[in-house]
């Protein structure tokens, strides 16, 4: 007899997430008049809700609601994927008892809390390959970073390029102006290329609001095409290109791009990283499979990811300043199996071979 259930769960494929877990944040601080050793403000490892007991107190209180409210919250967030020291729950506790608490290390470490919520919400900035993937399917994901004092940020903006898109006012002139500072750098990187938002018609929205509609173009020597006949390097730039301009610029800013080589011209891809390494303010953190990189930013910026379960990421050592990192890269490859899994010619051609004559080649 079979067990229809049983049966029935053996082919549910398990569904496998991201938890964190263990998290710990912890901080020094120096002025004139106090000096703090490094030591943790959190520690959510071997704990109910968090340790030390001391910071706990501080952070939280010795309310009893607010204990057992955190205990469930630790346990819903770590179900969501998410991070309990940076929750709403956690975060809305330590709030509201700031309205109350005037002691001065509590405020420190509120300071902090918050210092690290403003910059993860306005300065730090992730692009994955869904970025690229958007581009492919006509779509340019328009990122960008909105000053503080003016009203709540639209990117990043997804904006189509096979159809006209329709925008408020508001949007179009944020786009507009964005589009216009890209544009000083753009035409330098691509030559007299620039790219407008063309107005093609106004319309009432719903809410009674002008709204405008709108075409991505670009314009070289004269001549205007929409932009979704560029090649997708050029778009690649383009939707990246305001927040490298940050990244130059801004000393706070943080920008993670992965596989930022993906469609980029490799000469221009070059120049770019040589330009921000070399003088810009903020942060660039990037992956790339194309090895160009290595001949244009610092050497100390670069790792390397390996074959190695246990030491995923390795820098290369001894490298004099003469040295093509690339060449290096190519020789490390061939003394260090860690680095890359080596494949031998010999068996990629008696691979061929044996496909051929099974395919009656």
């Amino acid at each position: 007899m079979i067990d229809k259930k049983s049966n029935l769960n053996s082919e549910v494929e398990r569904e496998e997430k991201a938890v964190i877990f263990d998290e710990v944040l912890s901080y020094a601080y120096n002025d004139d008049q106090k000096k703090i050793i490094k030591s943790k403000l959190i520690d959510t490892t071997n704990s109910a809700i968090f340790g030390p007991k001391s910071k706990y107190k501080s952070l939280v209180g010795t309310s009893k609601l607010d204990e057992l409210n955190l205990m469930v919250a630790k346990k819903i967030v770590r179900n969501e994927s998410k991070s309990f020291i940076f929750s709403n729950e956690f975060l809305d506790v330590v709030r509201n008892r700031s309205k109350e608490c005037k002691d001065e290390e509590f405020l420190r470490h509120v300071y902090i809390l918050e210092t690290l919520v403003h910059f993860a919400n306005h300065e730090l900035f992730i692009i994955d390959t869904k970025n690229t993937g958007f581009i492919s399917l006509g779509i340019l994901p328009l990122s960008f970073h909105v000053p503080e004092n003016e009203s709540k940020s639209i990117g990043p903006y997804m904006i189509p390029l096979e159809q006209v898109s329709l925008v408020s006012e508001l949007v179009f002139n944020k786009l507009n102006r964005i589009i216009e500072n890209m544009n000083i750098v753009l035409q330098q990187l691509i030559p007299n290329l620039t790219i407008e938002i063309r107005k093609l018609g106004k319309e009432l929205l719903k809410d009674n609001q002008i709204g405008y509609s709108v075409e991505l173009v670009s314009n070289k020597n004269g001549k205007s095409i929409p932009l979704k006949y560029e090649s997708e390097g050029i778009k690649k730039i383009i939707s990246i290109l305001q927040l490298l301009i940050e990244v130059y610029n801004q000393p706070s800013i943080v920008v993670a791009i992965d596989e930022l080589d993906a469609g980029i011209y490799e000469y221009l891809l070059g120049e770019l990283l040589k330009i921000i390494g070399d003088q810009g303010k903020g942060q660039l953190i990037f992956t790339s499979h194309n090895l160009r990189p290595l001949e244009t930013i610092n050497k100390k910026f670069v790792a390397f990811t390996t074959t190695d379960p246990k030491n995923r990421y390795v820098r290369l050592k001894n490298i004099a300043a003469n040295n093509n990192l690339r060449d290096v890269y190519y020789r490390d490859i061939a003394l260090n199996d860690d680095v890359y899994d080596l494949t031998e010619n010999a068996e990629i051609s008696h691979a061929f071979r044996k496909a051929g004559e099974m395919s009656g080649c």
